[in-house]
């Protein structure tokens, strides 16, 4: 009885691996599969971009949904993050007398990575989810089948307004969160550390480049494109019902996020390191 006991260990543990194993490879199956349907959806879109006319209608409403109903929440999320950078960062300089370079820190890190990551987070919470749910409810309502059915093209229809709009609000998202967050470390510096007004915002012009402030903003377009890309391919394969369409907005918002961490070191180490 004794010498079975290691076997039946033996045996219980490459049972366990083998569970391990199977799920690994139906992770990378369906990672694969997604990569593509993702790839071949955005290729997609890009040939109905040049060669159909947009509906501008369509994409100017997306504009305001995406751009305008997103400001509030990213004015509280940047004016909170450059206070909060500005505070932090004055704690430690303080301790080699150097609280005056506050201002080149926040800047510098706000325009190259809090500022567009951030907002991009921020957006994809709200927005990516909303299209993941639109869509799929859509979807599972049949009304892009009926849409097919009229000869309607689901990707001009859906995809690209959204695209669009994603695309060039994420872009001016960036642009106003890097200035509110400029702000906020503004505020904490001159009203609580006591640096002078003309100072900090001397520092701030010196130390900017162009090609900090365009780090940031080119990675907006990606980040755009990647939150209105994942939530309309999710949207488009929730099935189930109302299960299925939350299950779709979840990974939507997920792998969203994932792609854009992924995507911001990827830039920063081309643009900053290559």
């Amino acid at each position: 009885m004794e010498t079975l006991i290691p076997k039946f260990g033996s045996l219980r543990r490459w049972v366990s691996l083998r569970g391990w194993l199977h799920k690994l490879g139906e992770g990378s199956i369906a990672l694969a599969y997604n990569a593509g349907g993702i790839t071949f959806l955005f290729l997609d879109t890009l040939h109905i971009l040049f060669t159909t006319k947009l509906r501008w209608n369509a994409t100017l409403d997306q504009m305001h949904k995406i751009g305008v109903t997103s400001l509030p929440l990213v004015f509280l999320t940047a004016l909170f993050t450059g206070m909060v950078l500005s505070l932090q960062s004055a704690y430690q300089l303080r301790l080699f007398a150097a609280e005056q370079f506050t201002s080149d820190l926040v800047a510098l890190s706000i325009t190259r990575e809090l500022g567009p990551v951030l907002t991009a987070m921020v957006v994809a919470g709200r927005v990516g989810a909303s299209i993941a749910a639109e869509l799929g409810t859509m979807k599972v309502t049949e009304q892009i089948d009926a849409l097919k059915a009229l000869a309607v093209n689901p990707t001009r229809y859906l995809v690209a307004p959204r695209f669009v709009a994603a695309f060039l609000m994420l872009f001016v998202l960036t642009i106003y969160a890097d200035t509110i967050g400029i702000l906020g470390g503004y505020c904490v510096a001159v009203f609580k550390l006591g640096i002078s007004p003309h100072q900090y915002l001397k520092r701030t012009i010196n130390i900017l480049m162009i090609k900090d402030v365009m780090t940031g903003l080119i990675k907006a377009f990606g980040f755009g494109g990647i939150i209105a890309l994942v939530g309309c391919y999710f949207g488009f394969k929730a099935e189930k019902g109302a299960e299925g369409v939350g299950r779709a907005t979840t990974l939507a918002v997920v792998t969203i996020l994932i792609l854009i961490i992924a995507s911001d070191a990827l830039t920063t180490a081309i643009f900053y390191f290559f």
